[in-house]
């Protein structure tokens, strides 16, 4: 287990590794940036870089934590790659539904490769499992999350770089969005995430705004016209 300082969870797990450029939101990504550094200090799960890589032994370590608590699966790949076989992503499935003291919160982009192994998935009720969409040109990814048995569905609207309007937020549990940090990062206009944020309050869907981003996120803070937004699933109380 590795403790997170990622807004929207607490820990992570990472029995894949790795993962390759899909569309604009990859650009700067800081999974392949920490990889490398990762691999320059000598950590053994990263002697391959950002290839995708498997790691069987860390399959059940969730098993052993026993206090309850949120965890981002795979925030160092993209468990829907199609270099992970589909056995090793029902392991993985397998593990999470053993550990139901958990809560598991999954993100792809490959939302077409989720969409099709749907009925081969049996979804737990502690996988929470979302879609990264960082512009209008990939709302598809939306329609995909919703055709799956998933129990909680989420988007991750980061970074955002560009507006993203008439969001068919139906069956959507919860909707974070963020802007992009590190360096070359992408400004996000501040219209782009209230007219989202507006969005979320007409459909009732909890919103949690996550960072401005920026070269400093630090600076620049998660402020959002004087407050900041930490709304989580409802079915986080049930």
């Amino acid at each position: 287990m590795a403790l997170s300082k990622i807004e929207w969870t607490e820990s992570t797990w990472n029995p894949v590794t790795g993962c390759s450029k899909i569309s604009s939101g990859c650009r700067h990504c800081y999974a392949e940036r920490m990889a490398k550094r990762l691999k320059a200090m000598g950590q053994p799960n990263y002697a391959n870089g950002f290839k995708v890589t498997l790691h069987p032994d860390v399959l059940d370590r969730p098993l052993s934590w026993n206090k309850p608590q949120m965890i981002f699966v795979n925030s160092m790949s993209d468990l829907f790659h199609r270099e992970v076989p589909l056995s090793f992503i029902l392991d993985i499935f397998d593990v999470m539904r053993k550990a139901h003291w958990h809560t598991f919160q999954i993100l792809t982009k490959r939302s077409g490769r989720m969409a099709r192994l749907n009925r081969r998935i049996d979804w737990p009720h502690n996988v929470w499992m979302g879609v990264t969409v960082e512009s209008g040109r990939f709302i598809s990814r939306i329609d995909d999350l919703r055709s799956t048995g998933a129990k909680t569905k989420f988007l991750s609207l980061e970074p955002l770089l560009g507006p993203i309007s008439h969001i068919n937020l139906r069956g959507i549990n919860w909707v974070i969005v963020g802007g992009e940090s590190g360096p070359g990062a992408r400004i996000m206009d501040k219209d782009w995430v209230l007219d989202i944020r507006n969005q979320c309050i007409n459909s009732e869907t909890p919103f949690f705004f996550k960072q401005w981003g920026g070269v400093n996120k630090k600076l620049a803070g998660r402020v959002l016209e004087g407050r900041t937004w930490d709304q989580l699933p409802l079915t986080q109380s049930a």
